[in-house]
């Protein structure tokens, strides 16, 4: 049977170690394609022979950098990822032969604006609600025009029956991760939070997913059988955790860690690194675009309003993984979704009946004390 923290390190080392592999596909004339955002549709990159890779940053290295051209009351998400852009610290960027941004907040789309400069970027813009019907209309246009820039720039065609054949390798991709983190829902669960993250994160970073699958693959089944044979690690005990909000890569160890540290356990991810992206697949039946617009449109991101699927997301996932307690991680100078916190906080608590801790947080660690503090105290309370 594998040696389970060696697999889960294998995958939260894959970022470091597509540095490499990115270079060998540059070597061998392939195409690189730098992204930001789940609402980027990855089947359309695929389909025209290009290799996606996420380009956010994670973590404050960079930011003294950035914060030569942006201001500091800015996301640190943001800026860390400029400011790696700028300075040429990260190869992913480097190697990139576009960069793919969309309309979402608007710190975003104007460093969108700055990274123009460094190298050529392609913005789609995307409606801010999924609730009318020409919403739809209007980002499968962006998706038919992403499909002629990609076109053009990789002197490429990319045919339907290319991209119906992506669109299957990325549902079956979604599916298996989604049997993969719904190892949450088992009672203790077979996985620790910091693991069941470090899988999920390092699959934006594997190039061959074939092999990437298989290994998933075969990871869960020897979780399963190793549960089955012997039970959890875990304790019946630890809070059950669900964890939403932003994008968390930047501050996963001093969060997420620290969670775990102090009689709680994350059986669930919400936010964009998790369930969020993969909770709908695309519909393999219907015209590509009409399909692949249906689906990305209704990712339930802070920046839509209204935003009731993320609610709606929140209500099922809190039944489903047996919820103890709700953290709402939210970033610095992330408008949309610190507006949010109320609104979940007031959903989570009254209708769910679960405790909600909203926590406001950025990527130094001069907070470490006061998240510890404000942590403990909630698992306690539960």
């Amino acid at each position: 049977m594998n040696d389970f923290p060696s697999i889960f390190n294998e995958f939260s080392e894959a970022r470091r170690n597509g540095f490499i592999r990115v270079k060998e596909l540059k070597n061998k004339g392939h195409n690189v394609v730098g992204v930001f955002c789940t609402y980027t549709p990855m089947e359309i990159i695929y389909a025209s022979g290009a290799y996606p890779v996420g380009l956010c940053g994670m973590s404050d290295e960079a930011i003294p950098d950035a914060e030569k051209h942006l201001p500091k009351n800015l996301c640190p998400l943001i800026k860390s990822s400029y400011g790696f852009a700028v300075s040429e610290k990260c190869p992913y960027t480097y190697f990139s032969d576009l960069l793919i941004g969309e309309t979402t907040c608007d710190g975003k789309k104007k460093m969108y604006e700055y990274l123009g400069e460094i190298k050529p970027m392609h913005v789609m813009h995307l409606p801010q609600g999924a609730d009318r019907e020409h919403a739809v209309k209007v980002w499968k246009d962006e998706m038919i025009h992403l499909k002629e820039v990609l076109e053009k720039k990789f002197n490429v065609e990319i045919t339907d029956e290319k991209l119906r054949e992506s669109i299957k390798a990325r549902n079956k991709e979604r599916e298996l991760l989604r049997e993969f983190y719904s190892l949450g829902k088992l009672n203790p669960p077979a996985i620790k939070g910091r693991d069941m993250y470090k899988v999920l994160e390092g699959t934006g970073f594997t190039f061959d997913k074939e092999e990437q699958n298989q290994r998933i693959r075969a990871m869960i089944d020897d979780i399963k059988a190793k549960y089955d044979a012997e039970g959890s690690a875990i304790s019946k005990e630890d809070k059950r955790i669900l964890v939403t909000g932003c994008p968390i890569g930047g501050v996963m160890d001093k969060v997420i860690g620290t969670i775990e540290e102090n009689g709680g356990v994350v059986v669930c991810f919400e936010n964009c690194g998790g369930v969020k992206e993969k909770a709908r697949l695309v519909d393999e039946t219907k015209d590509p675009y009409d399909a692949l617009a249906e689906k990305y449109i209704n990712i339930p991101c802070s920046v839509m309003c209204n935003n009731n699927g993320r609610l709606e997301l929140l209500d099922s996932l809190i039944d489903e993984y047996q919820i103890d307690g709700v953290i709402d991680i939210t970033l610095q100078a992330c408008h949309t979704y610190n507006l949010e916190v109320k609104r979940v906080k007031d959903y989570v608590t009254t209708v769910k009946n679960t405790p909600c801790m909203g926590l406001e947080t950025d990527y130094s660690q001069s907070d470490i004390g006061q998240i510890k503090t404000r942590i403990a105290a909630f698992i306690e309370m539960l």
